[in-house]
């Protein structure tokens, strides 16, 4: 499985695996069933009105078909603008459009990408957009590269429910140190866990260093002298615990 590694805005390097062409090539299955779905709704509505009619409406008839293009036309554009990266199709196969820069992609971005599908797969019958996949290092489509935009699976190597915690005393055994990490969200201890593995993997300990400052820096808190930055993001990781398994218990 190809890997890319992309600098978060928090200054965190993460691998994010490539999408391959079967995961694009599902997703468009998913969201060209959409597009029938639609027309036959539209078929199915427009016989209704004309059949209440007992005339043709050639104007009725322009008109549904005009929004069906346009949905049709003008769907990958919206829905990743709005969808932050993903169409239908997308969100079901569990990928997404990302910016090379870590960022979330800009809507010019986005357009770039939807432009050059003109090209990618309209005159060119896809052929383009299947030769710069191949061909290019992070399996960009010419939209991609022109944008600055890669196409990665989202699934995380960690789900939340998949972490294990050590076990805390609900009555109150733990004394947490950070009340502040009720501030935090289930994505941002998913983080936490996985820099944790990878640095006992890569001992790489700059991704610690950096995601212990962001950390500290949004909460708005400070470490002892004596504990490090990994025993900081530990210490995280128990008070979130601790203080979530109170909540539900």
């Amino acid at each position: 499985m190809q890997n890319i590694k992309i600098t978060t805005s928090q200054n965190i390097d993460i691998d994010y695996a490539l999408a391959g062409i079967g995961d694009r090539a599902l997703a468009r299955l998913i969201d060209y069933a959409i597009f029938f779905a639609m027309y036959f709704a539209s078929a199915i509505v427009l016989g209704i009105f004309l059949s209440a009619s007992n005339r043709l409406n050639s104007t009725l008839i322009i008109v549904v078909v005009i929004v069906w293009l346009s949905l049709c036309v003008f769907y990958d554009l919206l829905t990743e603008i709005f969808f932050n990266g993903q169409s239908v199709g997308k969100r079901a196969i569990k990928i997404k459009v990302i910016s090379l820069n870590g960022q979330r992609p800009s809507v010019g971005q986005y357009l770039l990408r939807w432009v050059f599908r003109l090209i990618d797969f309209g005159i060119s019958f896809g052929s383009v957009a299947l030769i710069s996949i191949i061909m290019s290092e992070n399996r960009q489509r010419l939209g991609d590269v022109v944008a600055g935009t890669v196409l990665v699976k989202i699934t995380p190597s960690t789900q939340f429910h998949d972490l294990v915690f050590i076990p805390v005393d609900v009555n109150g055994g733990h004394l947490v140190s950070y009340p502040e990490v009720t501030q935090l969200t289930d994505d941002d201890i998913v983080l936490i866990h996985d820099v944790i593995r990878n640095f006992n993997r890569t001992r790489n300990s700059m991704m610690i260093y950096k995601l212990a400052v962001k950390i500290k820096k949004f909460l708005n808190v400070t470490h002892a002298a004596n504990i490090n930055e990994y025993q900081f993001l530990e210490i995280i990781l128990a008070d979130y615990n601790h203080i979530t398994s109170n909540a539900v218990a």
